[in-house]
């Protein structure tokens, strides 16, 4: 026979299959307004290429040495690093001033130096942190350094030249450097201070096989007076310096001028100023 079950089962799916959906009657739909198209837009540029293009107007020309093909490439010199050192004399919040200023101006989080000594007349105390510094290489040593001659006009003192070939002078103010004045933070000297390498001289410091640099290829204090002059048109300032008042005008202003190390034109480095 047959199962009556399995035959009521296929009926029911039967009329379930005979069953169509019933279609749904759609509201009636408010005909959305057209919008009056805008204008276009002149297409400006993003605050990035804004920013961009602000720092390439203030990038400093950074001057090299002049290469000659003739010479020998081995004696050639470079600046090898480039440290900026802030002393502030005491720890705290002055401390922590000096070293935002270095933060900013070279980008990298600054050390800090401890007192070698007690000092009661400074008010020093030993293992004080009285001083912040930062050490930088390569491009941005040149750049910093071109910004520093810059604020000294090209001219160094005979007595900032080392032995050792090493040169450096300081900065009273460092808004002088094109960073903007904060109030929060305020005004801060440093001393810049520049080693010059040649090739060759990682001899001494590397890990294995330490060697040392001979006499005739250390950079001694006239090789390092040279490069300046040569690669910035600096003008070196002698130790003798004399002074002559005279008039112009019915204004009396003081003469200084000074002893070139290879000449004896006084004319050739004058400066004037008011009494």
């Amino acid at each position: 026979g047959i199962n009556a079950e399995y035959m009521g089962g296929s009926s029911q799916k039967i009329a379930m299959a005979d069953k169509t959906p019933v279609p749904q009657v759609e509201k009636d739909k408010k005909p959305k307004e057209q919008k009056a198209k805008k204008a276009p837009k002149a297409e400006t540029p993003p605050p990035a290429a804004v920013k961009k293009e602000k720092k390439e107007k203030k990038k400093i020309v950074v001057r090299k040495a002049k290469i000659d093909p003739n010479e020998n490439p081995m004696r050639r010199i470079d600046i090898a690093k480039l440290v900026i050192n802030v002393c502030v004399g005491e720890s705290g919040d002055r401390l922590n001033r000096a070293a935002k200023v270095l933060t900013k101006l070279t980008g990298q989080e600054p050390v800090k130096s401890k007192a070698r000594y007690t000092v009661r007349t400074f008010g020093i105390r030993r293992n004080e942190e009285i001083s912040v510094h930062c050490t930088v290489r390569g491009d941005q040593a040149a750049e910093i350094l071109e910004k520093g001659l810059k604020v000294k006009e090209y001219e160094l003192k005979e007595s900032c030249f080392s032995s050792t070939g090493c040169f450096g002078f300081g900065i009273k103010e460092h808004i002088d450097l094109g960073e903007k004045f904060d109030p929060a933070i305020g005004i801060y000297g440093m001393d810049i201070y520049v080693v010059l390498a040649r090739p060759g001289f990682r001899v001494a410091h590397r890990k294995r096989r330490v060697g040392h640099v001979g006499n005739k290829h250390r950079i001694t204090k006239d090789d390092a007076i040279k490069w300046f002059v040569d690669t910035y048109d600096g003008i070196l300032v002698s130790r003798h310096q004399h002074h002559r008042k005279i008039t112009i005008r019915d204004t009396p202003f003081m003469i200084s001028y000074y002893h070139q190390p290879e000449t004896t034109i006084l004319e050739q480095n004058t400066k004037y100023r008011l009494i």
